[in-house]
């Protein structure tokens, strides 16, 4: 593995360990979506995105079909994205509210956002076992990125249920029974290793349509969870509406 998060991204890139995911990350980038048909597609796993220094984690689930697996970006052209970056913009924590392709400009600030599963899986379902092949890259991520981060923040249950596992191999002391996913739900992860710090873990819905287009997940909802995650992590977020 590479010593630094640039060398990982690289080879995180060149995976091609599901053959399952093989095969529909680049079978959607051949037959495309009609709006996006003269675009190429990356159609390739999508590694993380953000500083190397991150104080904050962003974990979401896996790239999308005709978003991140287009545009070859995490959470980059897609309906999921265009309500996190606003979001993210809102409380200062990116350089603007949109995320439209990978040389749009857009900066994260003291945030990284990851994923268990760097390829785009079909119906958005990655299987158990791609998401423990996929581990490995999430380990090293973390591992990298422990002398900074502070605190994560999870979209999702998959994204929850993926990271514990995770934390508990890499330095943090996750409390059995594990804490459970839920919108808000927040708990701080004393270092198993003495090179690591503790670590706030936070819970949010995933920004997924079915959540946000039904108002179970609002603006000023996600506004809240960014801006007390990035307070944990020790940045200084602007004000969330109310």
């Amino acid at each position: 593995m590479s010593p630094t998060l640039a060398g990982l991204d690289a080879q995180i890139v060149e995976c091609r360990a599901c053959p399952r995911l093989v095969e529909w990350r680049e079978r959607v980038a051949v037959e495309k979506r009609a709006a996006f048909r003269d675009q190429t597609y990356w159609g390739r796993p999508v590694p993380g995105f953000g500083p190397a220094d991150a104080a904050m984690l962003i974990v979401g689930l896996a790239p999308a079909a005709h978003g991140a697996n287009r545009t070859g970006r995490m959470f980059t052209g897609d309906r999921s994205g265009d309500v996190l970056y606003a979001a993210m913009h809102a409380v200062g924590l990116a350089s603007q509210p949109t995320s439209v392709h990978a040389g749009d400009g857009l900066e994260l600030h003291g945030v990284r956002i990851t994923a268990p599963v760097h390829c785009a899986p079909p119906g958005n379902k990655p299987t158990p076992a791609e998401r423990d092949t996929c581990r490995t890259w999430l380990e090293r991520e973390l591992d990298l990125l422990a002398g900074t981060v502070r605190s994560i923040m999870v979209l999702g249950g998959f994204g929850w249920q993926a990271l514990l596992p995770v934390l508990s191999g890499t330095g943090w002391e996750v409390p059995r029974p594990a804490p459970k996913f839920g919108h808000g739900a927040s708990v701080t992860l004393a270092p198993s290793d003495f090179r690591r710090a503790p670590l706030s873990l936070v819970g949010c819905y995933h920004v997924s349509q079915q959540n946000t287009f039904t108002g179970r997940l609002t603006p000023a909802m996600l506004e809240t969870v960014l801006a007390d995650a990035a307070r944990s992590a020790g940045l200084a977020p602007s004000r969330p509406r109310g």
